[in-house]
């Protein structure tokens, strides 16, 4: 039974009732990660439910967003936040959602903990 819902969490996308899209994440090994099975992080210096991210420029370039379409709505845990440029990002629990670009393959989490301010999401 246990790897019977292993397989469906890794092969699954968490589909939000109501939402105008499916959000492109799921869980593998207890760890967050997009529809590339790639780990999702979070930054402590982005304020829970302030709607934004503080990561532009550089540093999205190093943590690319997680993007979100112009048309997906906030459901669940799960919200959409503008950033600067216009563009959409999602965000869980308030908090925007990134990858690591020096994560190169599904599994790694090279990210977390870096600079103590970067964390995987944690089922």
């Amino acid at each position: 039974m246990k790897s019977l819902l292993t397989a469906f969490a890794l092969t699954g996308l968490l589909t939000i009732a109501g939402c105008a899209a499916t959000v492109p994440v799921n869980y593998a090994g207890g760890v967050m990660v997009n529809a590339a099975g790639m780990t999702v992080y979070t930054f402590d210096k982005d304020p829970v439910g302030s709607g934004k991210s503080v990561c532009n420029g550089r540093c999205a370039t190093n943590w690319p967003p997680l993007k979100a379409g112009t048309d997906d709505q906030a459901s669940g845990g799960f919200t959409v936040v503008t950033r600067d440029d216009g563009s959409k990002q999602w965000a869980h629990k308030g908090k925007p959602l990134y990858l690591w670009i020096k994560d190169t393959k599904p599994g790694d989490k090279t990210g977390d903990g870096f600079n103590k301010v970067w964390w995987v999401v944690k089922q």
